[in-house]
């Protein structure tokens, strides 16, 4: 069978347009019926392209669930019964990871240590590729508590992993590692302001009929933007719809999000990534997200940079993410937030020698 050029087995690009006309359009199944020849065309190898792709973006659920609608309403029972199967291994592996995750939590209630999930959550009803948390404990009664309890054993720890004070535990019968932020959140650990008022900040919210403490908003949109526009400089297709979500549900109170991010010293690199946001959600929508003033205003750049590249939506680091950085740097040096500029001080060394690990040995693990 010939593919359409608009989904190609070998486009990942196109199935990453694919994918993002499916999640962002308005009305979903409706608007999806043009599409329905297109996808019907897709063989059992195309298919299987497009659900790791799905998996790297953590839209498998969402992304299924339409394709699901789509394939019915053509009476396509095999790939209706294809993105069905997906979505119910997709279920039983987040239903895994949410078990284990209310365990912990409970674990750290008990033995009164705060803890508060950041990020895995986000994607609902998706799910990350590991279980993120914030406390502030220490160091040693986080490891102390998750080797006691569940005979977790610590994962190699990068250079990247000691600045930024991260830990990763590996649980047994647990596929997704646990990786718990201890003190600090940023790439070489420099929020510490941040990071101390996020447990205080926090909300509880329902998943599923369990109950977990998740990052505020403004919190949550803090967090993604030092994760996507202050180290990996690329965005994940979830990344787009769970913000989205958020501006258009009307939860983000701009003011507190404002002097918050401008007390981490990051304003600038949360208006942009906003801006991001909104201008990809109009590539398929035609209209961008109701945006205030103040944050197209102090956004540095915008989504005309974006391009695809291996699986994600890319931001350029020269020269726009760099100048992000040296504001967030200058920013800590007004405040004389000193150890802080040191270790941020550190990024650059830490990316130069991952680029040229990666171009040794086609990893960056040790490094990142």
């Amino acid at each position: 069978m010939t593919a359409t050029p608009s989904i190609s087995p070998v486009s990942n690009e196109a199935m990453m347009t694919t994918l993002s006309v499916l999640l962002l359009s308005q009305d979903a199944v409706a608007r999806h019926s043009s599409l329905a020849t297109e996808l019907r065309s897709l063989t059992a190898e195309e298919f299987g392209a497009l659900l790791a792709l799905a998996h790297r973006n953590h839209v498998v659920v969402r992304a299924m669930e339409v394709y699901c609608e789509i394939m019915v309403a053509a009476q396509d029972e095999l790939r209706a019964e294809w993105a069905a199967t997906a979505i119910a291994e997709e279920r039983s592996r987040i239903d895994q990871a949410t078990s284990f995750l209310r365990i912990i939590c409970d674990a750290f209630e008990e033995e009164k240590l705060d803890l508060t999930v950041i990020k895995s959550l986000d994607h609902w009803p998706d799910f990350g590729s590991d279980i993120d948390l914030y406390s502030n404990a220490s160091s040693e009664d986080i490891c102390s508590l998750m080797e006691r309890r569940f005979g977790a054993q610590l994962d190699s720890r990068s250079w990247g992993d000691r600045l930024a004070s991260k830990w990763n535990f590996l649980i047994p019968g647990l596929p997704e590692s646990v990786e718990v932020h201890a003190g600090r959140l940023g790439q070489t650990g420099e929020q510490l302001v941040l990071a101390s008022n996020l447990p205080g900040r926090a909300r509880v919210l329902e998943f599923d009929g369990q109950t977990f403490r998740v990052a505020s908003v403004s919190d949550r949109l803090m967090i993604s933007t030092l994760q996507r526009m202050y180290r990996h400089f690329y965005f994940r297709l979830c990344d787009v719809i769970d913000s989205a979500m958020l501006v258009e549900s009307g939860a983000i109170d701009y003011d507190d999000l404002k002097s918050s991010a401008e007390a981490a010293g990051i304003w600038e690199g949360v208006a942009t990534y906003l801006v991001l946001v909104s201008d990809y959600v109009q590539r398929f929508r035609g209209t961008g997200l109701a945006l205030p003033a103040v944050v197209k205003e102090a956004a540095r750049f915008d989504g005309t940079v974006m391009h695809f590249g291996g699986g994600f939506l890319r931001v350029p680091i020269l020269p726009q993410s760099v100048r992000l950085y040296r504001s967030q740097f200058a920013g800590l040096l007004r405040r004389r937030e000193l150890e802080s500029s040191a270790r941020l001080g550190l990024l650059p060394a830490l990316a130069t020698a991952a680029a040229i690990g990666y171009k040794i040995t086609g990893s960056d693990k040790g490094i990142w």
